[in-house]
């Protein structure tokens, strides 16, 4: 996840139609739906796919822009999704009839993120203060959201990092208490590290407290061998995110370097459970919504049904 400034208005479903009608002209049998992809797919039943809305210009004071985006994302065929804080924040004071609207959509709601500039966290944990997350996952799990997933600045040494560890099994044992799961999300720094940062949040956190959400395109950007790391990793790992970089720079799923193929062979081969999400985002902050999104859906659901 990356900082976000623009905000504009969502896409029309007109222009959703003719993004997949322009996909689906290169292959008729993609023609037969309005979802991309039917019940032929050979995708394993235990993997499910959904999509991290951070390419969609969202304005977080209009919640139908919110559920204007889950309609398109359905439309494109995903089942479920995850979201920044920020865009339902202004439900959590009435999340009833919200939480309504969005279960009519037929999509779960994967996770409610956190993320910051890195001066935002907190400086002793280097994730949200319990000031922010607690609101957060209590206001995530009465909109439905199954994880309250957290992002966090790099541990600068030994000490950090274990003031880190604690900070998350805290912020886990909290959402517990409120009826939602808490799941670390990385960057590329943790991969990065000089402290070995990415082993010891995987191997040290008390696993009762705390899954991750393992960013493979940001583990594939700070220098991982990203198959291995799910191979060792596997029973941490409650969902993926998947990007794409090219000459080091973000690209729409499947046109860049990240091992997608490989990668898709790996959780496939490990019988590995769970939620698998596209997350579109780029340098320069752009939200190109369907452009981006159709295509990186198509090349997700091929790489893991070959």
């Amino acid at each position: 996840m990356m900082a976000r400034h623009t905000r504009m208005e969502p896409r029309t479903r007109r222009e959703v139609l003719k993004a997949l009608g322009a996909l689906a002209a290169g292959s008729p049998a993609l023609l037969g739906s309005a979802r991309m992809f039917g019940e032929n797919g050979r995708a394993p039943a235990s993997i499910r796919f959904g999509v991290q809305i951070n390419a969609f210009p969202i304005n977080p004071v209009r919640f139908e822009s919110f559920l204007d985006t889950l309609a398109t994302i359905k439309q494109i065929g995903y089942e479920g999704f995850e979201s920044s804080f920020r865009n339902v924040s202004a439900q959590f004071d009435n999340p009833g009839p919200a939480r309504q609207q969005i279960e009519q959509t037929g999509l779960t709601f994967f996770g409610i993120h956190i993320f910051f500039a890195d001066p935002m966290y907190d400086q002793t944990t280097r994730i949200a203060a319990p000031s922010v997350y607690e609101p957060v996952a209590r206001g995530g799990a009465a909109l439905g959201a199954k994880h309250l997933i957290l992002s966090g600045a790099p541990a600068a040494d030994a000490n950090e990092l274990e003031r880190k560890i604690d900070g998350l099994n805290a912020a886990g044992r909290f959402a517990q208490t409120v009826g939602i799961t808490a799941a670390y999300h990385n960057h590329w720094w943790e991969f990065q590290s000089k402290v070995g940062e990415i082993e010891a949040l995987y191997t040290q956190t008390d696993r009762s407290l705390v899954s991750f959400v393992l960013d493979a395109g940001h583990a594939y950007h700070g220098g991982a061998n990203v198959p291995e790391f799910i191979q060792k990793h596997s029973d941490r790992i409650i969902g993926f995110h998947l990007r794409d970089y090219k000459n080091g720079h973000l690209v729409t799923l499947g046109t860049g370097t990240f091992p997608l193929a490989q990668v898709a062979h790996t959780i496939k081969q490990l019988g590995w459970k769970g939620w698998v999400e596209n997350e579109e985002e780029r340098e320069d902050f752009s939200k190109d919504g369907t452009e981006v999104i159709v295509p990186a859906f198509k090349a997700m659901k091929e790489a893991f049904e070959s």
